[in-house]
């Protein structure tokens, strides 16, 4: 409330133009730059599998020359069809997985994997990147599916984590009887894909009802990109709140 005794506020001051340009071009930036990482990213990732894959193709079956020979093009032309390698990796990969289901593909793999075995050095690794393949791809347990919080690295400190697995086999053994360990991992911030693989008590792990995706983001942005709130449910059947009856 003024009073006449209240001083008059000063005027605002206007904006230049070089504000008002610098304004807009951090909103465009705003805009342009989610959609030209993630075009870049994908562009970026195309070409790295095209990289790999149409080196193994066939010079005379690659893109570029069967598009001059149909069209009757200059043979010394460079023509670059970005995403064949993807399509052709993408293919063999679902003829393999085909094969593998049958009864020729199991006893091929069987077969082969009993060689690998009997190599002293191929068999380590070839047996760890299978086990991770077999987590990550084939796992019929619902993994990696819920963000949670736990207390780390000491007590009133809250590390944002992802659950993984109940623990199992000797780790689950060496917590002891009524632990119910539970895996989880907590990562790094800005890169997600590295961290910390904790095995804490269930009774320890708070779950959130954020999604995956979204504490993904909370922990890349380094805490600055917040998921929106969900809102809260009412129960119709509840009375009504003090707060919420309009004055008659």
């Amino acid at each position: 409330m003024n009073t006449p005794f209240t001083p008059p506020l000063p005027p605002a001051p206007r904006r230049t133009l070089f504000a008002r340009i610098r304004a807009s071009f951090l909103t465009g930036l705003v805009v342009i730059a989610p959609v030209g990482l993630t075009i870049w990213l994908i562009w970026t990732v195309i070409g790295w599998i095209d990289g790999i894959v149409l080196p193994m193709v066939p010079l005379a079956y690659h893109p570029d020359r069967l598009i001059q020979t149909y069209f009757g093009l200059d043979p010394s032309a460079q023509i670059n069809v970005r995403g064949i390698g993807v399509i052709i990796f993408l293919l063999f990969t679902v003829i393999v997985g085909w094969l593998a289901k049958g009864i020729i593909g199991r006893s091929f793999i069987r077969f082969a994997e009993s060689l690998v075995e009997r190599t002293p050095v191929v068999r380590t690794i070839y047996s760890g990147i299978k086990q991770i393949s077999e987590t990550i791809f084939a796992q019929s347990e619902r993994s990696f599916e819920t963000a949670c919080m736990i207390e780390y690295p000491r007590k009133g400190m809250w590390a944002l984590g992802f659950i993984s697995i109940p623990a199992k086999g000797e780790v689950a053994a060496a917590g002891g009887e009524g632990s119910n360990l539970v895996g989880v991992f907590v990562p790094t911030t800005p890169n997600p894909t590295s961290g910390f693989l904790l095995f804490v008590p269930q009774k320890d792990v708070t779950e959130l009802d954020m999604s995956v995706e979204d504490a993904a983001k909370l922990v890349i942005s380094a805490g600055l990109v917040y998921p929106p709130k969900k809102p809260v449910p009412v129960d119709p059947s509840a009375p009504p709140r003090p707060d919420r009856i309009s004055p008659s």
